[in-house]
């Protein structure tokens, strides 16, 4: 099966500097350019474009590009994306702000994320035009196909992708509609991404589970059986079911906790925004922790809190874009 791609990758990414795969049912030739990138956004250089056909190779120099340029390329039957990571659990990012619906199938997402025979990611998240009085609309398949109602870590990406797609530099807040109802993402000075997940959903019918609830109707400390196993679970939901999408955590101290989790859809990730909003929350209900907690995973830190006021919970984290490119439909 030949294979098309065109890449655009930021050689000071710390993270995944191996190159993916794309596949494509019409091309006989892999066509690869590769735009060396000073920073997480603006491409300074030439690009190589690099061409394979039959057992001949060259390399030669090719237009100088910019995000800009490059993400309102309109090509017919090709889509542009940049892949953004959120400590490691990455995402491919659409533009698709000209259409309330996804520029691809599920089938076709599941291809994309294939890390052996597409680009490889945990999921693709559209950017579409907002409703309900929103700045945007954020859409997101799994890479199995699924859709969940959001992602944390996949709101950080997209608000710095926005950001970039505006044109828009320093301090930038938005509202963003989702399956799990309104987000609201603020870019602070620091290039981190300050979100707001709401308040979480405690009762147990709308979590939902059928584990028996307490006197409050939530299920905390209950026991789950599993093969023979019982696992002593608390289930919350933010948006999107967690004990479903499932964390395992250890407490260092009361502001310092580790996890790791299994996203329904996704399987082990490197991190979990909503998951680590969660993990405080069943915390905190458990007794074993305070409501401003560093919560370390697999890729990174993230700082969570769950201010009584409001009762909303706050996720504050990085978002780094890995590289730009396009594939063939």
């Amino acid at each position: 099966m030949a294979i098309a791609a065109a890449i655009s990758l930021p050689l000071t990414s710390p993270a995944r500097r191996s190159l993916a795969s794309f596949t494509s049912l019409r091309s006989s030739s892999l066509i690869l350019k590769l735009n060396s990138v000073r920073g997480s956004v603006a491409l300074r250089t030439a690009c190589l474009r690099v061409s394979a056909a039959s057992s001949s190779m060259s390399v030669e120099a090719v237009e100088k590009a910019s995000p800009a340029s490059f993400l309102d390329r309109r090509e017919t039957g090709f889509l542009h994306f940049v892949k953004y990571h959120g400590l490691g659990n990455d995402f491919i990012l659409v533009d698709n702000r000209d259409s309330s619906e996804p520029k691809v199938t599920p089938e076709q997402a599941a291809k994309l994320c294939d890390r052996n025979f597409g680009i490889g990611a945990d999921g693709v998240i559209f950017a579409l035009p907002g409703i309900n009085g929103t700045d945007y609309t954020m859409r997101i398949y799994n890479s199995d196909g699924s859709e969940p109602e959001m992602c944390g870590n996949g709101v950080r990406c997209f608000a710095r992708f926005i950001a970039e797609l505006e044109n828009l530099h320093g301090k930038q807040r938005f509202t963003v509609h989702t399956g799990a109802g309104l987000i609201v993402p603020e870019i602070q000075d620091d290039g981190k991404v300050k979100v707001d997940m709401g308040e979480p959903i405690l009762k147990a019918t709308d979590v939902p589970t059928e584990l028996p609830a307490n006197k409050n109707q939530s299920v905390v400390k209950s026991d789950l059986d599993v093969d023979g196993v019982t696992w002593n679970v608390t289930c919350v939901s933010m948006g999107n079911p967690h004990c479903v999408t499932f964390e395992f955590v250890q407490v260092f101290t009361p502001s310092h906790l580790k996890m790791r989790v299994w996203e329904r859809g996704a399987g082990a990730t490197l991190a979990c925004g909503t998951g680590a909003c969660a993990v405080v929350v069943a915390a905190v209900l458990e007794g074993r922790a305070e409501r401003n907690c560093t919560v370390d995973l697999p890729g990174g830190p993230l700082q969570i809190e769950w201010r009584e006021e409001d009762n909303h919970i706050y996720m504050t984290g990085p978002a780094e874009v890995v590289f730009y490119g396009s594939v063939p439909l």
